[in-house]
């Protein structure tokens, strides 16, 4: 059990929210185990990904005070050792809280224009430690939860004048329209309108202002979503 409960560590690990010792400990795991550094991979690429977003409004004090708050009670829960130094499930509990906090302020500066159910929707999404990670060309990718609910963050160049990108989720092959979005990388993250089952794919296609109820040519294609 131990064991397995070690791979919850990538969270904090990508974070730079270990102390020495467990540092230490995980990275000496880190080095023989694929998925856990597929999963510090996907984390960094992502907060790399959320540099790209429109500086916004700073949150307020409380809200970053509260987020804190929270954290800090996480991290003071029921203790379980790992080899005397990992400390388990409180610093499990720990590293989502940690996530969860820095997709909760990075997304507070996304935009203005984007409402609270949408931000909470997207943190929901890129906090979720089930998420599945799917690259959608060279300049973006996808982050699909557990519940289907899909998050599209780009570094593509804005979109020719009059154009805009469209996302599409591909099911059967069955494109169905997904969210536009015209900015590239200055982009807030981009909620898809529709969930991804599991075994669906998610293109993107450049299109007339506005969208189009069908792809002109699709660009690029995700290979099948594989949720765990």
């Amino acid at each position: 059990m131990e064991r397995e409960l070690i791979h919850d560590l990538a969270a904090a690990y990508a974070l730079d929210a270990l102390d020495d010792d467990e540092r230490r400990e995980f990275e000496e795991h880190l080095s023989r185990c694929e998925q856990c550094s597929e999963r510090v991979q996907s984390l960094r690429d992502t907060a790399a990904a959320l540099a790209y977003v429109p500086e916004g409004p700073a949150p307020p004090p409380a809200l970053r005070e509260r987020v804190l708050q929270r954290v800090h009670e996480q991290r003071r829960g029921n203790v379980v050792p790992l080899r005397r130094r990992i400390a388990l499930p409180a610093a499990v509990s720990f590293a989502a809280a940690a996530t969860a906090a820095a997709i909760v302020l990075a997304v507070w500066a996304s935009s203005l224009s984007s409402s609270l159910d949408r931000k909470a929707a997207i943190a929901r999404v890129l906090g979720d430690p089930a998420a599945a990670h799917i690259e959608l060309g060279v300049s973006s990718r996808v982050v699909v939860g557990s519940s289907g609910e899909a998050v599209l963050v780009s570094r593509l160049a804005p979109a020719p004048a009059g154009k805009t990108y469209e996302l599409w989720v591909i099911t059967g092959g069955t494109p169905r329209p997904a969210g536009l979005f015209a900015d590239g990388a200055r982009s807030s993250p981009v909620l898809l309108r529709r969930r991804v089952a599991s075994g669906a794919r998610v293109g993107l296609s450049i299109e007339r202002s506005g969208g189009a109820a069908k792809p002109t040519h699709i660009l690029h294609v995700s290979r099948p979503v594989e949720r765990r």
